[in-house]
């Protein structure tokens, strides 16, 4: 039995009471089992006379949502809960791409056909609150405890190309191994270009989902391999096969090391989405530039300039799967930069340094990419207990008030009219030079910032 929060059970007995059946579906009934927390809920309706009777059924319980109503969908938020209200359907390739479907509503069809277009056995158990019986036609139940991932209908599977990479991220969200059936037909699916039909848009859900929900993306990037993926976002397909000096890296490739710095990542998450997609992404590309840039000098391999040649690399990867420029323009500055913590501390880098780097990057996310940085990887002998060069840095840009924006300008455009002089296209250059000048520390406060602007004019 799952239990069911009391004002579900309001909810479920209200439609049960007016002559219709809910069944709850999908993630909730799979996430219980999973011991996983969702607030979302997708609840079937058996017996529904008209779409009309079922908003009145549930106007009582909250604003009904109008998004998806064209489809048979209703969405309620309800304390606290997102529920999606359907009939049950059968669906059929007709087009293409992922939304290419013809959806057929039958207010009274089996559970079990009803459950046959789903997509994974795992989501396709289904629970009965009223007379609180499991509904599992396709053995989804086995398949999660022996952690296997299996579609439910191999002829239909392939009608969805974003099942692909639904598999990656639900084998890594879950730690599935991915049954040789399913494993094939993606490979068939991926091999007759079903990854080309998908808009950017839910390649990016999917990932988001791999990278924000997964204590081990690199389960689902390791199967997406497997599928033979990678090609299709390319260039991680040459990370493997790109090499790393052994003293450095005794992990092997680039991509075991990608792999081992995206999860440790993963432990730094914060759960606020938006940062930690930008640091989750920004671990996944920060060596995208050493396929191209790795040599062997001195016997030993080299990727000098990878990360700044990594940049347009990585700009041009983000852009088949986000059209988010804040997104984009706040990686890539992490990637070009990802090297420079260690660099400073061995360098002894003065305080000057610092100020200058925090005007290119945000200096606190830029710690936590180094740390993943630093032990995604393994260690000859012991693995180090700290990260030596980040409590350096984030000690000292603390210290300057720079941990996570650069220094504000101390003279100012009014300073220069206060001083006598009219506004003109030379404003710019003076206040660009008088900033470079307090990065290189010329000068402290306002009023040693007005005497040196003084000597400069």
């Amino acid at each position: 039995m799952i239990p069911i929060p009391p004002p579900l059970v309001r909810l479920v007995e209200h439609l049960s009471h007016h002559g219709i059946k809910p069944l709850i579906v999908g993630g909730f009934v799979r996430d219980h089992f999973t011991a996983h927390i969702t607030h979302d809920l997708d609840i079937e309706l058996y017996g529904v006379p008209s779409l009309e009777i079922l908003e009145t059924l549930l106007k009582p319980f909250g604003k009904i949502g109008l998004y998806g109503k064209s489809f048979g969908v209703i969405k309620l938020s309800y304390e606290g809960y997102d529920i999606d209200f359907s009939p049950p359907r059968t669906e059929s390739k007709m087009g293409f791409g992922h939304k290419g479907f013809e959806t057929v509503w039958h207010t009274h069809l089996d559970f079990s056909a009803a459950a046959r277009r789903r997509d994974f056995t795992i989501n396709a158990i289904g629970y009965d609150p009223i007379e609180k019986k499991l509904l599992d036609p396709f053995g989804g139940m086995e398949d999660l405890e022996k952690k296997i991932l299996r579609c439910v209908d191999p002829e239909t599977f392939v009608d969805d190309p974003l099942r692909v990479l639904r598999a990656m991220q639900f084998a890594a969200r879950f730690e599935l191994t991915c049954d040789d059936t399913l494993l094939a037909l993606c490979r068939e699916m991926i091999d007759e270009g079903a990854l080309a039909e998908l808009p950017k848009e839910r390649i990016f859900e999917e990932f988001k989902k791999l990278l924000l929900r997964s204590a081990s993306p690199s389960i689902g990037l390791r199967l997406l391999r497997e599928m033979g993926g990678l090609r299709f976002f390319s260039p991680l397909d040459q990370l493997e096969t790109t090499p790393q000096e052994k003293a450095s890296h005794p992990e092997g490739s680039v991509w075991n090391h990608t792999l081992m710095a995206l999860d440790t990542m993963a432990t730094f998450r914060s759960g606020e989405w938006r940062d930690d997609m930008v640091l989750m992404l920004t671990m996944l590309l920060h060596d995208i530039g050493k396929p191209f840039t790795t040599v062997i000098e001195n016997n030993q391999f080299n990727a000098p300039k990878h990360a700044e040649e990594g940049v347009e690399i990585a700009r041009n990867w983000l852009a088949l799967i986000t059209d988010d420029k804040d997104l984009i323009e706040r990686i890539l500055p992490l990637i070009r930069y990802h090297g420079a913590p260690r660099k400073f501390y061995r360098s002894h880098a003065g305080d000057s340094d610092i100020l200058r780097l925090s005007t290119q990057v945000c200096i606190n996310d830029l710690i936590r990419v180094a740390k993943a940085d630093f032990f995604g990887r393994l260690f000859e002998g012991s693995t180090p207990e700290t990260f030596d060069a980040g409590d350096w840095l984030y000690e000292r840009a603390s210290a300057l008030n720079v941990l996570y924006e650069p220094p504000k300008p101390l003279i100012m455009g009014r300073d220069l009219i206060e001083l006598g002089l009219t506004p003109s296209t030379e404003f710019k250059a003076i206040l660009e030079r008088a900033y470079r000048a307090q990065l290189h520390q010329k000068f402290a406060t306002h009023e040693e910032a007005r005497k040196w602007l003084v000597t400069q004019l």
